[in-house]
């Protein structure tokens, strides 16, 4: 808390400074508020991408500009111009305008044009043409999207999100569904005997939010179903972009499940993922498996492996296979090994599963009913896999795998006539998901008595208020459509854009002078002693919390993203297990912290750490469905605990920055939705534990 409290005071402090120097210049005669913008302030804005290596594998980026207020109107156009001056096609939007109509923040996109350069300009302008555009065509029953190069059909009713994805008139994935997996029961003991059951998403709705020219945007909204009863609402975009052999999709799951304290009995998620269907066409030993392990490192297996046999193939045959390439013939191989092909066995199933974030395991069958054979094993996993044949394949990765534990790639029947792929957001493997409050209530039962529990742990106890009921969690999946098995450099670009998605970005030098988010920051400066020591502080503070996400472990699915609130030097541990002191649930605004660190430097770790936490703290800290949807849970054990139901944790001031920057659809969902949230003041008064007079809420206060 004192860090946090040090953070703030030393970055006034940095800001402080300019922004006198800022006003005194806007009070010198001859100027005012109104004032006509300077040169400067219209100039062109600089973008670079955030990290380096540019756009890699992905299909295209999003990113935000602001603009200071009075330069540009309402309807100008942009363009988009590499540091060679080339033209790149890029799709432009409004997201915020000044108080006098003119634009404050615009999106832009690009596909793949934009992968060949580092550098971009972005001023007005004629947007340029791309050699290939994103087409949406809509019917009734189905939803098509063509890249150039992917043709996507997605469905508005049933259980197929994505119906078929081909590429060049062949079919690569068909069957795209969400898949559900809850128990009801939960085993404590030594014996067990829970059953699980099958959800499967149902769509209610699909609608077209961006149709192109560049970015194509399809959200598909429903629940998991299973006979009459519904569970778990779920909201998937996918997004398509020009030219582009791959998609990506975000996908929100809310939960809205019983499981109540003490009792075994409840809906306990035992499996959460997206699962597609690949066609298998080719030869047996023309098929392949690839799993990403860390860094550049892979697994890289056919299902009907030809090499380490006891009769050699060739050289060229074996050195082929490894490379995914076809192979000869069988005729031109070495006939001891042709004749006795149906003798090696064919392995159709492999799995790997991250079930903490210090360890994984791969493991493969040849099919159902007979027993695994481990195939290796690491430390933290990409995320990443391929199924296919050299006739066509799908690549297929789900960001923060193993950050957001536990997670788990299937691929099951490769070595039939179709595989299927499962990406686990929550592994069927690991314990099923327990959300249960973490104590009997203590005897908190009257107010009195839930203030002297507070007066001791901290905690804002009060019976009932500790569920989970409208909490949701969003993942980022990325899809490729490959037209043969990728070679090696192409699988490990492809794990790099899962691991960590190119993101554009503009200077900070053009945020500062746009004058946005209050404007109360400067860039880094380092010009004198004394400026310098209050960067360093500043780095210090960040890189000291940054730390100890890897230190104290602060991972899983649930908890990703949040810091917790206060240390306990006795036990030289944070207090994740006391009361209001555990996990900080924004308590002093550490993502606005965050932010305004990123703004004035545009430092990338810093954009990541503060994406993870507005990914949690939007997400699971806040209530999406129920009597206190629009409200988040001030600090405490679990993130759903305390019973002070809050909107400063989850006002959109902390989502704003991540918005405007990136043009995330999801996380502007998450600012919509709080639009009248004051009106929960009518359902749940803040302050009913120390009133000591009658209130009646006034919906006109």
């Amino acid at each position: 808390r004192s860090l946090l409290k040090a953070a703030a005071v030393a970055g006034a402090a940095t800001s402080f400074s300019w922004a006198l120097g800022r006003e005194a210049a806007r009070a010198a005669p001859g100027t005012g508020a109104a004032a006509s913008a300077t040169p400067a302030e219209g100039s062109p804005a600089t973008v670079t991408w955030l990290e380096p290596g540019g756009l890699g594998a992905a299909g295209g980026s999003t990113f935000g500009a602001a603009w200071p207020r009075g330069v540009h109107a309402a309807d100008t156009a942009f363009a988009l111009t590499a540091a060679d001056g080339t033209p790149v096609p890029v799709q432009t939007w409004t997201t915020a305008r000044w108080p006098d109509g003119s634009l404050k923040w615009t999106a832009h996109a690009v596909g793949p044009e934009a992968a060949g350069a580092e550098r971009f300009t972005l001023a007005p302008g004629a947007p340029a043409t791309g050699t290939r555009t994103v087409t949406v065509t809509e019917t009734g029953r189905r939803i098509t999207v063509d890249t150039g190069t992917v043709r996507a059909v997605i469905g508005r009713h049933g259980g197929k999100l994505v119906e078929s994805v081909t590429r060049g008139g062949v079919t690569i994935a068909t069957g795209g569904r969400l898949v559900l997996l809850r128990q009801g029961e939960l085993d404590d003991g030594d014996q067990g005997h829970a059953r699980w059951e099958r959800f499967d998403g149902e769509i209610t709705a699909a609608t077209v939010e961006q149709r192109g020219p560049v970015r194509a945007v399809v959200r598909v909204d429903g629940k998991h179903r299973k006979g009459d009863r519904r569970l778990l609402p779920f909201s998937v975009r996918l997004y398509f972009h020009a030219g582009s052999e791959s998609f990506r999709m975000v996908h929100t799951v809310t939960y809205d499940g019983e499981q109540a304290a003490g009792r075994k009995q409840g809906d306990f998620i035992r499996g959460l993922g997206v699962r597609f269907t690949v066609p298998m066409r080719d030869a047996a030993y023309d098929r392949h498996v690839r799993f990403a392990g860390e860094g550049a490192g892979f697994l890289t297996e056919a299902v009907q492996g030809i090499t380490g046999l006891r009769r050699d193939p060739g050289a060229a045959v074996r050195q082929a296979q490894v490379k995914g390439e076809k192979l000869p013939d069988p005729a031109t191989w070495d006939q001891r090994v042709t004749s006795r092909l149906a003798h090696v066995p064919t392995w159709g199933d492999h799995t790997l599963s991250q079930l903490s974030a210090d360890g994984f395991t791969v493991r493969k069958r040849t099919k159902a009913g007979h027993g695994w054979i481990p195939a290796g094993g690491g430390r933290r996993a990409s995320g990443f896999g391929y199924v296919g044949g050299v006739s066509g394949g799908l690549s297929f990765g789900l960001r923060d795998f193993w950050q957001k534990h536990p997670a788990q790639l299937d691929v099951r029947g490769a070595a039939g006539d179709e595989a299927e792929v499962t990406l686990w957001l929550w592994s069927p493997e690991a314990q099923p998901m327990d959300l249960r409050f973490y104590h009997d209530g203590l005897g908190q039962d009257t107010y009195p008595e839930q203030l002297e529990g507070l007066n001791i742990t901290y905690e804002d106890h009060e019976p009932g208020f500790g569920t989970p009921y409208g909490i949701a969690r969003t993942g980022e999946l990325m899809f490729w459509a490959n037209a043969t098995t990728p070679p090696a450099g192409t699988l490990v670009a492809q794990a790099a854009a899962v691991r960590t998605p190119p993101q554009l970005a503009v200077a900070p030098e053009d945020l500062v002078r746009a004058r946005v988010f209050g404007g109360l920051f400067s860039p880094v400066d380092r010009s004198t002693p004394a400026r310098a020591r209050i960067e360093d502080r500043l780095d210090l503070l960040f890189t000291y919390y940054k730390d100890q996400v890897e230190q104290r472990r602060w991972y899983g699915f649930w908890d990703y993203g949040d810091i917790m609130h206060t240390y306990d030097e006795d036990r030289h541990q944070w207090r994740y297990d006391v009361g209001g002191y555990a996990w900080d649930n924004s308590e002093l605004s550490p993502d606005l912290w965050l932010w305004y660190a990123y703004l004035r430097s545009g430092r990338a770790d810093i954009f990541r750490f503060a994406e993870a936490m507005t990914r949690h703290t939007g997400e699971v800290d806040v209530y999406h469905l129920g009597a206190w949807a629009g409200l988040g849970t001030r600090h405490g054990v679990q993130h759903f605990a305390d019973s002070a139901k809050q909107q400063r944790i989850s006002t959109a001031v902390y989502r704003r920055p991540y918005y405007f920057l990136t043009a995330d659809e999801r996380v502007g969902d998450l600012m919509r939705d709080l639009v009248d949230s004051d009106e929960t003041f009518l359902v749940l008064d803040p302050i009913r534990k120390i009133r000591t007079e009658p209130y009646t809420p006034d919906r006109h206060a």
